[in-house]
């Protein structure tokens, strides 16, 4: 549903810009003149929208009237013949896309990626538009890095808090008034149904990335541009993480069914061992892809809402797109908790197959 929102929405920018870019064409002169701002009007809110989602090597807290930037610097680290460090402040050129030499070397920044270049900052692109120039390796703290560090830390110290409050007493305080419920629904509803007895050695991993998925979903609500969990790369890794644990996890019987399912005719079992092994890799694909799309599709449905009041600048849009706005905002915050809860719930699942134990099969061959 969110990514059919989505994909309205980001049209309605495309068409505008087409539309008014062909009206713009045989339109006289009073009618270009408005065409011409609503066609800038259309492409500004496309580059809010894709500013947002896309990570920053500085921290934007707010944009002032006259287009200045509000927040604090970051340091900006990469590996090219030899480690290259500074604060994107003291380079601002480089920040606005500008050639910057840097020992030697020019190097420029172009849509947050940094790019080898000349002097005149030329950049070659292919067919499909992307740079074709050698990329050194981005070791910054980039927006999403240092919130991932920043979210780290509040659970090490929250949760250690937690931990050692129970050494004194068992009644919650605190925190852990709160917290502990969603532990212990972690435990009870996701954990022991999927896992079965064998839950306690993955309620680490489990309430971790439970956690960590909400918090970070939940600072993406702020009006910072902070799309964490929006961000493919840090989606692809969670879904590794559980892919591993599974892999590593699984025991003889969860092999035997992959590789020698029982029961089943010789010849059905060479069609179906390739089909049998494509599925665990589609397992973590589905995690990554289920996390990353609903919550990019949200920031672009809410985004898109909010730039549609200036495109059309009218009575009507004032009044509907900010109420559409609060009620996607509101379905936001459920679909934080839904989506921690969805990939921890899948999660738990695909390690209960792993582990589990086919007790039946072991009886019926006695």
């Amino acid at each position: 549903m969110f990514k059919k929102f989505a994909v309205l929405f980001y049209s309605i920018f495309v068409l505008n810009v087409v539309s008014a870019q062909h009206g713009e064409a045989a339109a006289g002169t009073a009618p270009t003149q408005e065409l011409s701002e609503k066609d800038k009007t259309s492409k500004e809110n496309k580059e809010f929208i894709d500013h947002h989602l896309l990570d920053a090597h500085d921290f934007t807290l707010m944009v002032d009237k006259d287009g200045h930037h509000i927040g604090f610097p970051l340091p900006i680290i990469f590996y090219d013949n030899g480690i290259h460090a500074f604060m994107s402040n003291s380079k601002e050129g480089f920040m606005h896309g500008e050639p910057t030499e840097v020992d030697g070397s020019f190097y420029v920044l172009h849509h947050e990626k940094i790019y080898k270049t000349d002097a005149a900052g030329t950049l070659t692109l292919g067919e499909d538009g992307h740079p074709l120039n050698e990329k050194p390796l981005d070791l910054s703290i980039t927006k999403s890095v240092l919130i991932l560090l920043l979210v780290s830390v509040f659970m090490l110290v929250l949760f250690g808090g937690m931990a050692k409050s129970y050494k004194k007493s068992v009644v919650p305080t605190g925190a852990a008034r709160f917290l502990e419920p969603l532990i212990i629904f972690v435990r009870d509803e996701v954990a022991i149904p999927n896992i079965g007895h064998k839950y306690k050695r993955f309620m680490g991993y489990l309430l971790t990335v439970f956690f960590f998925i909400l918090f970070l979903n939940v600072l993406g609500l702020m009006p910072f541009g902070i799309n964490v969990t929006g961000n493919i790369t840090m989606t692809f890794f969670l879904a590794i993480l559980t892919y591993l644990i599974t892999t590593f996890s699984a025991n003889k019987d969860y092999w035997k069914h992959i590789f020698w399912m029982p029961g089943v005719p010789v010849p059905m079992k060479l069609i179906m061992l390739p089909i049998e092994l494509l599925g665990t890799i589609t397992k973590p694909f589905a995690l990554m892809i289920r996390l990353f799309a609903n919550m990019t599709a949200g920031h672009i449905v809410v985004m898109s809402l909010i730039g549609l009041i200036y495109v059309f600048k009218n009575f009507a849009a004032g009044v509907a797109f900010p109420f559409l706005t609060l009620v996607i905002y509101l379905l936001e915050v459920l679909v934080a908790f839904l989506q921690a809860y969805i990939f921890t719930m899948l999660s738990a699942l695909f390690i209960g197959m792993a582990v589990q134990e086919h007790e039946h099969e072991h009886h019926a061959a006695h």
